[in-house]
């Protein structure tokens, strides 16, 4: 077989992650989506006190802060059966809410947008136009020719010093950018108010959880007492101050994201054919409107759609052993009963075998793609590969009629004058995280109005402590802790023993996505995405795999974790 196209590594993620594509001229024939540092958090779970997993499983990401805290909490809760005050539940949508909103404008701006926005011809801009521009299409303020005239000279600052900093590794001048120089100045100027909006927006999670990153969390409800004449408690200045945050996120949302979205979009039609790849759409379920567990109350509904067909949506139990399994014939691993089986993560494995899985020694030019190539294992439901993410959460409300979300896909999709089938792709993933932070920025108004009525009333209950004590708990228990992260379904399986951990399994969304072929050669969402009509302009500058890549928005952190093998040593850091 002929040698390659390698893009290792993929840039502005954390930057473990491998692409291998099989050229035929300048299209991608196949690829081959590789995790390239090892995987080994939950191993270090057994054996302890289940109401302390979340503490090391939020330290799976530094990315995802409170994600893996809040399915690790959920999943012991789910196994000894605990429900939440409605307060705690209010107040954990509300931080769930602020971490998508944050996520996604920080993921649009300063991980995907330079995908499509060339920093460097925004020096070619005429300011005044930039400004008619920016006002044609919103009332965000900062709209005028002198501001758009101050951010094309910090631009010109950095490319003349001749350090780019963080607009560094772009292939800049590359054909396949579209935008004229003034859609590239407006963007560029809103990626730097980005940088400066989010720092506030991280305040609600301190404000309940204490701090950020990696808030704290409790089982059986959240860890901030609501007493208005504290200091030490939420009081009527915090709530102040978090429904202040809210409406920052909403005028950011509405006034440059959506618009933002919607107007680099325009220039990027021709992407609507491009990346999709499986056709299949997964997703669990979040934000309780009464308990977690009720899913019929959630605002994002739970299912599968299989072959874009909208109009059948398959139930998901995360407890069935048949539906949700993790394949490893393509991974590093290996099963007690071989690579060919698959496990449901309450029976999952975590056994490193790369020496005898088809593993190539560094410094290497190809992964052996016959055998293992990745550190990410293959999850399957039902046999199938699925894709999720913001893309399938989109899918399922617009599916289930979901009435805001109709609107905003109707809008958009006649904004752009695209039919609907441009939903399934690298666009369509991309305009569905805009969208959906829409949809959870309006619902983070009314979680703080149903908050704040409940307070008045006289209920201030935010901890549910009648099985905190293991005495009680039953001699065996599991548990499905799961939600809806920001990049897509995260699950937490624990098998609870005599009070201790006895297994510990998590399926993260880069798992879903990233993950390898599986025994039946079914490829990942992202093989399965490139894969699927993806033209190189130029090969030596393979922006096209970026931009499918990015959409959707990958933490390999999550997925991989490296450590030394002799002292597990992962970090070491010369401060002087």
């Amino acid at each position: 077989m002929s040698e390659r196209l390698v893009v290792d590594p993929i840039t502005r993620i954390e930057g473990h992650l491998r692409i291998e594509a099989q050229m035929d001229g300048a299209n991608i024939a196949q690829a081959y989506s590789s995790g390239t540092s090892v995987r080994g958090v939950e191993t270090i779970l057994k054996g302890r006190d289940p109401r302390d997993a979340w503490a090391f499983a939020q330290r799976i990401c530094g990315v995802c802060t409170l994600v893996h805290g809040m399915a690790s909490v959920r999943s012991v809760e789910d196994a000894l059966k605990i429900e939440l005050p409605a307060n705690a539940q209010l107040i954990r949508n509300l931080m769930i809410g602020a971490q998508y909103v944050h996520d996604h404008v920080m993921h649009f701006y300063h991980l995907h947008a330079l995908d499509w926005v060339d920093v460097v011809s925004a020096l070619s801009a005429d300011p005044k136009a930039t400004s008619a521009l920016a006002q044609s299409i919103s009332s965000w303020p900062k709209s005028s020719p002198g501001y758009f005239a101050d951010t094309q000279k910090r631009i010109k600052t950095f490319v003349e010093s001749g350090q780019l900093g963080i607009f560094a590794n772009g292939y800049w001048g590359h054909p396949a950018y579209k935008l004229p120089p003034e859609a590239n100045l407006m963007a560029v100027a809103h990626y730097l108010e980005a940088l400066a909006w989010q720092r506030d927006v991280a305040k609600l999670h301190a404000i309940f959880g204490g701090k950020n990153p990696h808030p704290n969390f409790v089982v059986g409800g959240v860890a901030c007492p609501i007493d208005l004449e504290s200091d030490s408690a939420l009081n009527a200045k915090r709530f102040a101050e978090v429904q202040n945050i809210i409406q920052s996120m909403q005028t950011f949302v509405d006034q440059v994201y959506v618009p933002d979205t919607l107007a680099i979009a325009g220039f990027y039609k021709d992407w609507g054919t491009r990346g999709e790849g499986l056709g299949n759409f997964l997703c669990y379920g979040d934000l309780p409107g009464s308990g977690f567990m009720d899913p019929a109350t959630f605002l994002f509904p739970r299912g599968v759609i299989l072959n874009r067909d909208l109009s059948t949506i398959h139930e998901v139990d995360l407890h069935d052993a048949s539906q949700i399994q993790e394949f490893v014939a393509h991974s590093w691993y290996d099963y007690a009963d071989g690579k060919a089986r698959g496990l449901h993560p309450y029976d999952g494995e975590t056994k490193l075998e790369y020496d005898a899985r088809g593993g190539v020694k560094p410094p290497y030019t190809q992964l052996d793609i016959n055998d293992g190539y990745s550190w990410i294992k293959a999850p399957r439901w039902k046999g199938q590969a699925v894709e999720v993410g913001p893309l399938a959460r989109v899918l399922l409300l617009y599916a289930n009629g979901h009435a805001q979300t109709n609107e905003l896909v109707e809008m958009t999709l006649s904004t752009l004058d695209l039919p609907v089938e441009a939903l399934f792709s690298t666009l369509g993933r991309t305009a569905a995280r805009t969208l959906e932070t829409k949809v959870m920025v309006d619902a983070m108004q009314g979680w703080y109005d149903a908050l704040i009525a409940n307070i008045k009333a006289g209920d201030t209950r935010t901890f549910n402590d009648t099985l905190w004590d293991p005495s009680t708990w039953p001699a065996e228990a599991r548990g499905a802790g799961y939600m809806e992260a920001p990049r897509g379904a995260l699950g937490h399986w624990i098998v609870i023993k005599d009070g201790k951990i006895d297994n510990y399994q998590a399926v993260v969304p880069s798992t879903w996505n990233a993950g390898p072929r599986d025994p039946s050669d079914q490829a990942g969402a992202y093989e399965a995405a490139l894969q699927d009509n993806h033209q190189l302009v130029d090969v030596k500058q393979p922006i096209e795999i970026l931009r499918t890549i990015h959409s959707f928005d990958p933490c390999i952190a999550c997925a991989v974790h490296l450590s030394d093998p002799e002292t597990g040593e992962q970090l070491r850091i010369k401060v002087t």
